[in-house]
C-alpha cells in the first residue's frame, strides 16, 4: 500500500512523507526537508512518524525552502541522502536561497548555515534523470524540470501497484514532465500563483518576471493544463501544492483544477504551509 502526506508546502518550507507497506515491511522516504530539525520533528510527529523511521531523504533542489536541514539531519541520524550532482555543487558553493516569496533575514541566516558543504560519510547518493532508485518497498523515478536551480529533479513514487507523481518548482510544462506524470494514481501539483494577483502585487518587476518565467513557478492555469493532459479514470487524488501566500488563494487553485476534473472545488485538496495535508492512501 502506498500513501503520502504533506508536512507543509509553500515558500516557508516544503516536505512530503511517502510510505509504502508490504506485509510487515514499511518504507518511508521524505521528499524535501525545508524546515529546521526541531520543526521537522514536530511535523513528523503530527503525522504519527519520527525521524528515526525515515529510510531516505530526497532533495529536489538547493533552494532553502526545500533543502533546509537535510545535511545536518542526515548526519545526525545516519539517513541516506539523495540529490543531483548539480544540487550538491550548489550546496557546497553556499547557493543563496531563492523562493517564490521574499524571506526574512533570520530565515536567510538559517538557510546559509544549513547549506554549508560538509562530508557526509558515505550517506550522500547522486540521483539522475530517468535512473530509478530502489529504497525498500519504494521505487523513486527522478525527472528533470525547468527551474532556476543548478540541476533540479522532481520525483514519481511507486510501490509496484500504485504511483504518486509530484511536481513543484517548475516554470513551464514539458513533454518530459507529462510523460513522468502519466498514469499516476495521485498527483501533487504546484499551483504557485494566480497570474492576475502576481501582476497586481507590490513585488518588483524582476521578481515578478522570475516567478512567472519559464524557470520560475507554475500558475494555476498551467497546472490545470498539466492535469488536463495527465488525468485518467483511475486518478484518485489531486493535491494543489506550493501556493504563494501573497499571490494565490486555495479557492482559486481549487477552482482551476476542479474545472479540469469536472468535480466540486472541495474535492481538490490543498497542501497548507502550516498544517500540510493528512495522509492520503492510494490503495
Amino acid at each position: 500500500m502506498l500513501r503520502f502526506c504533506s508536512l507543509g508546502s509553500g515558500s516557508s518550507g516544503n516536505a512530503t512523507l511517502v510510505e509504502a507497506r508490504s506485509g510487515s515491511r514499511t518504507t518511508r522516504v521524505l521528499l524535501d526537508c525545508g524546515f529546521s530539525q526541531r520543526e521537522l520533528s514536530f511535523r513528523l510527529g503530527r503525522a504519527g512518524a519520527s525521524v528515526e523511521q525515515l529510510d531516505a531523504l530526497f532533495i529536489t533542489h538547493e533552494h532553502g525552502d526545500h533543502i533546509g536541514c537535510a545535511s545536518a539531519l542526515a548526519r545526525r541520524h545516519r539517513i541516506p541522502l539523495w540529490m543531483s550532482r548539480g544540487t550538491w555543487r550548489a550546496v557546497e558553493q553556499g547557493h543563496p536561497r531563492l523562493c517564490a516569496d521574499p524571506v526574512s533575514t533570520e530565515e536567510k541566516s538559517e538557510v546559509a548555515s544549513a547549506g554549508e558543504g560538509h562530508p557526509l560519510d558515505g550517506l550522500l547518493n547522486f540521483a539522475r534523470d530517468g535512473q530509478a532508485i530502489e529504497v525498500g518497498e519504494l521505487q523513486l523515478q527522478p525527472y528533470t524540470v525547468p527551474h532556476d536551480a543548478q540541476e533540479p529533479l522532481q520525483v514519481a513514487f511507486s510501490d509496484g501497484a500504485q504511483r504518486l507523481g509530484v511536481l513543484t518548482d517548475a516554470g513551464c510544462v514539458t513533454d518530459h514532465i507529462l510523460a513522468n506524470l502519466a498514469l499516476c494514481d495521485a498527483l501533487l501539483l504546484e499551483c504557485n500563483h494566480d497570474s492576475a494577483m502576481l501582476a497586481a502585487s507590490a513585488y518588483p518587476r524582476s521578481l515578478k518576471e522570475r516567478i512567472g518565467g519559464r524557470l520560475g513557478h507554475l500558475n494555476n492555469l498551467v497546472a490545470a493544463n498539466i492535469l488536463a493532459q495527465t488525468q485518467h479514470p483511475l486518478l484518485r487524488h489531486v493535491v494543489a501544492a506550493h501556493l504563494s501566500e501573497r499571490n494565490n488563494t486555495p479557492t482559486l487553485a481549487q477552482a482551476a483544477l476542479a474545472g479540469v476534473c469536472g468535480c466540486r472545488d472541495s474535492e481538490i485538496l490543498v497542501a497548507d504551509p502550516l498544517l500540510g495535508l493528512p495522509w492520503l492512501s492510494l490503495g
